[in-house]
């Protein structure tokens, strides 16, 4: 067996049935092996960087993702997908090929490298942005392939494995990848991090739980809806940990922004006088700029493999061993779930009004299905689609907090092939879908329907709003493309709406609802006033507004 059909291997056994790549000359002979192999296909993507964000977005669907770069330029190109997915905790395995091993070891310049002789800056590059990185040779490929798999399996991060073009079709030396145990619970760990827990809870009577990002990522979901019935108290997420909670559950109180949440939220889960957080990542988007208010010790903070309590850290226990421990407590809640109001229920504005913020949201919320794949690109979008009450069993996906513009476009595609039978709707801005438009070609290309909302309004909205010293800065215009018209250009058949009123809106959405049967989908939402934005995004500005007023 050759080192290229072992790694593919590797990667088979993982789930991965495709692979993301841009050919060059150092992986012709990965990508050679590849289109030979059975049980994984190659998609080629347009550039190295949205291939990234693609295989980010398969691996938000399937658990882990897989991408082929070429040596320097190709590699160097992919380094904003890899650190995004390093932020947000993406398991990818990222798979380099680089030149001949001889000529490194010359330290020959060749085209692509820095022309002084070094093979492994790049490599060095990678280490600070990945949970492990090696060079494969047919001698140890059968230790560091398993090892970077599980590393990006038990970390939730990218990993990064590069191969000379002359040892790819080398035959590898096999031997066991050393199995490393599981991490497991410290049991006396456990049970003093239970009775701290148990001495809070004795004494609350407004409990509530936060779901967050590594609710998601380490498959803890199930764990916390038991919990949650066990105790019957609300529930409420985060912005990155979006759709870590069944929204269509009783339970389910929405989501949780700090000062930028509605009232309802803000006030259960700040009034709480125990907070149980699940997996919480304290960052400034998700406390909405660090304005949330959780009491730190009448909070139990579980995360992936520790447990604080108060004040008090509790090292060694695993996440899913803590929701089960807590179940045994006893501890269930008399009073009933607080009743809530959702922000976008209700869907207002007359037929022929112009459609707005206030407007598009709540038909957005009506026109989603189970199992729906929600892709949201950074901006207003993705404040406005966080109150956005998800059906049942849907998957949702945002950079929260990596935030790169132009991410939504490619990672639609990567969940499109993931999921061949599961209905893809994304949405993103006119500002961001002019980084990565190429990928709705990649998209005609291999068959993908998804339904593309395009937020047209000629500026980057979001960034207006976040800059508080200016006004009509020049540089937050975005030059005027017909975004309807991006298929003919890419040369495949597609529906297409250009809509202004909110009459227009409900047409195109039940015309895409069956033209997406047999074909992509691209409704594009023209929006006069510039200013226009949820209402979150409007809180924020008053916040960043009077903090510029105190700071001056």
């Amino acid at each position: 067996m050759t080192l290229g059909q072992y790694l593919f291997d590797c990667l088979k056994q993982e789930g991965i049935t495709e692979i993301f790549g841009v050919p060059g000359d150092y992986n012709f002979n990965l990508l050679d092996t590849l289109e030979k192999y059975e049980g994984i296909q190659l998609i080629s993507g347009r550039n190295e960087l949205n291939c990234g964000y693609a295989a980010d977005g398969y691996a938000r669907v399937k658990g882990i993702g897989a991408f082929i770069t070429t040596f320097g330029v190709g590699e160097m190109s992919a380094c904003n997908a890899i650190a995004g997915a390093y932020s947000e905790n993406v398991p990818l395995i990222h798979i380099v090929g680089s030149p001949k091993s001889m000529e490194q070891k010359a330290h020959r310049l060749l085209h692509h490298t820095l022309m002084d002789g070094d093979y492994d800056v790049f490599r060095k590059v990678y280490e600070p942005i990945t949970a492990y990185t090696a060079m494969l040779t047919p001698e140890n490929a059968g230790m560091e392939v398993p090892k970077a798999i599980r590393m990006a399996k038990q970390l939730k991060k990218p990993v990064y494995l590069t191969v000379a073009f002359d040892l790819v079709m080398k035959p590898v030396v096999r031997r066991n990848g050393q199995t490393a145990e599981p991490a497991k619970t410290n049991g006396y760990s456990l049970q003093s991090a239970i009775a701290h827990a148990r001495q809070l809870l004795e004494q609350a009577r407004n409990a509530v739980i936060l779901a967050d990002l590594k609710t998601l990522r380490y498959g803890l979901q199930a764990h916390v809806q038991k919990l949650a019935e066990q105790m019957n108290v609300p529930v409420a997420s985060m912005m990155q940990g979006k759709s870590a909670f069944d929204e269509t559950h009783p339970q389910y109180i929405g989501m949780y922004g700090g000062a930028f949440a509605s009232g309802n939220v803000r006030s259960i889960v700040e009034g709480a006088d125990c907070v149980i957080a699940v997996g919480l990542v304290w960052s400034d988007s998700n406390t909405a700029v660090f304005t949330a208010k959780l009491n730190p010790l009448k909070t139990v903070d579980i995360q992936p493999n520790a447990v604080k309590v108060g004040e008090a850290a509790y090292t060694d226990i695993m996440a899913e061993d803590m929701l089960n421990a807590l179940q045994t407590i006893g501890y269930r809640q008399t009073k009933p779930i607080p009743v809530v109001s959702f922000p976008y229920d209700a869907a207002g504005g007359g037929p022929e009004q112009p459609i707005s913020a206030a407007f598009y949201y709540p038909r957005i919320q009506r026109m989603l299905k189970e199992n729906d794949i929600v892709i949201v690109e950074t901006g207003t979008l993705i404040y406005g689609m966080s109150q956005i009450r998800l059906p049942k069993g849907a998957t949702y996906i945002a950079q929260g907090g990596w935030q790169s513009v132009g991410y939504a476009t490619p990672a639609a595609f990567g969940a499109s092939v993931a999921a061949k039978n599961r209905r893809v709707l994304l949405f993103t801005g006119d500002g961001s879908l002019q980084f990565t438009a190429q990928e709705i070609s990649s998209m005609l290309e291999n068959g993908c329907r998804p339904i593309i909302f395009v937020l047209h309004n000629g500026v980057y909205t979001i960034e207006k709003y976040l800059n508080v010293k200016t006004e009509n800065q020049k540089y937050n215009r975005i030059p005027n493309w017909k975004y309807t018209k991006l298929t003919e250009v890419f040369g495949g058949d597609a529906f297409t709406a250009e809509v202004r009123t909110n009459r227009e809106l409900d047409e195109a959405i039940n015309q895409a609802q069956t033209q997406n049967a047999n074909k992509l989908c691209i409704i594009e939402m023209m929006v006069s006033d510039p200013m226009d934005a949820p209402d979150y995004v409007h809180k924020m500005r008053k916040h960043l507004e009077e903090q510029e007023k105190r700071q001056n």
